[in-house]
């Protein structure tokens, strides 16, 4: 038990947490110990009173049923450890920024064009967008198929299509897709090519909080050692790679 402990407590902090409140929310809601009210993101319910702001975090903590509650956590621990393993990333206060930003433009998305409630598919779409830009040149498993890794998030956008509400679920996918897109415009695409300047740095009192509770800087992570076939590393087996990021099998 210890070494379990010790193995988990080395992977990615940031990576770690979020990846292990999406399996314990879906667990309990899922047998049942929740209900699935918290979880549910609409603008009604965040400006009432009291007003329900915890929904802004809670609409990311819920996988599809089923094989999904483990596939979904799987790729959701995959793409934010390559993120925290990202040069673009220099700490841990850059990679929570990302999150904050990507979610706040996600949100108001849904609120406006899909009226989407449970909103990590579009998490799930945005952390694979961001992972895998730096991954061009490599090969990436994709089901039984074998594509560029800057591919895999717009397969995993058409791959809804194939499940029961797809449509829905594809538009909710495409926040995702616009939210990373446009992170990825301020902070890189701007100011390398438009000679312009980060537009949403990451803020001093953020990165002060992050350095008062010790996290350190990003380590060495799964970005910095590609692989020529299929850029994800992670605790699970190889074969599990091969299944496709966050399907809803269940």
């Amino acid at each position: 038990m210890a070494d379990i402990l010790n193995v988990y407590m080395g992977t990615p902090p940031i990576a770690r947490t979020v990846a292990t409140a999406v399996f314990l929310c879906s667990v309990a809601f899922y047998t049942g110990m929740v209900s699935a009210e918290p979880f549910i993101f609409h603008y009604s319910l965040i400006f009432k009173y009291p007003p329900g702001l915890y929904r802004l975090v809670t609409s990311f903590l819920l996988t599809g049923s089923g094989m999904s509650v483990l596939f979904d956590t799987y790729f959701v621990f995959t793409y934010l450890s390559q993120l925290e393993g990202n040069p673009k990333f220099k700490n841990k206060a850059d990679v929570i920024w990302y999150l904050i930003f990507v979610a706040g433009v996600i949100c108001p998305l849904n609120a406006f064009f899909t009226e989407g409630m449970l909103l990590l598919h579009a998490l799930l779409t945005a952390l694979c967008y961001t992972a895998t830009q730096d991954q061009r040149g490599m090969n990436a498993h994709f089901y039984i198929i074998t594509i560029p890794a800057q591919l895999t998030p717009y397969c995993l956008l058409l791959v809804q299509l194939l499940f029961p509400g797809g449509w829905v679920s594809l538009k909710i996918g495409l926040t995702g897709l616009v939210a990373a897109h446009l992170h990825d415009f301020l902070t890189r695409i701007y100011p390398e090519f438009g000679n312009g300047i980060n537009l949403i740095p990451t803020p001093g009192f953020l990165t002060w909080a992050v350095d008062a509770l010790g996290v350190g800087e990003t380590t060495p992570g799964p970005a910095e050692q590609p692989q020529r076939e299929g850029a994800r590393s992670g605790p699970l087996p190889d074969s599990w790679r091969s299944k496709g990021p966050g399907r809803r099998l269940g």
